[in-house]
């Protein structure tokens, strides 16, 4: 998979980056999970300070673009970001049977 960042942006208010980003694939389109953990590891931040919303596929195509926000710390990110856009970024757990 190959992320090319097509602009960056700082926002002070917030604390956070706004990344816009094209990711490119050769087979299934990526999950969630491993596009925010390779736009962290480019860019230096933990996982849990990234929110990834909205990530579009084109049909006939293989790729997708999408939304980056870094924030500086996971208070910023509480404080900003909805619960949802917050829990779909985390880990499932695992079910007990």
């Amino acid at each position: 998979m190959e992320i090319k960042i097509t602009s960056n942006t700082r926002n002070e208010l917030l604390s956070r980056n706004e990344l816009a980003f094209t990711a490119s694939n050769d087979g299934a389109t990526p999950a969630r999970s491993d596009i925010g953990a390779k736009i962290a590891a480019m860019q230096n931040t933990p996982v849990e300070n990234l929110i990834l919303s909205p990530l579009k596929g084109r049909f006939g195509t293989r790729a997708v673009t999408g939304v980056a926000r870094i924030y500086d710390t996971p208070e910023a990110l509480k404080a900003t970001e909805r619960e949802f856009l917050i829990a779909r970024g985390q880990p499932k757990a695992e079910k007990e049977e």
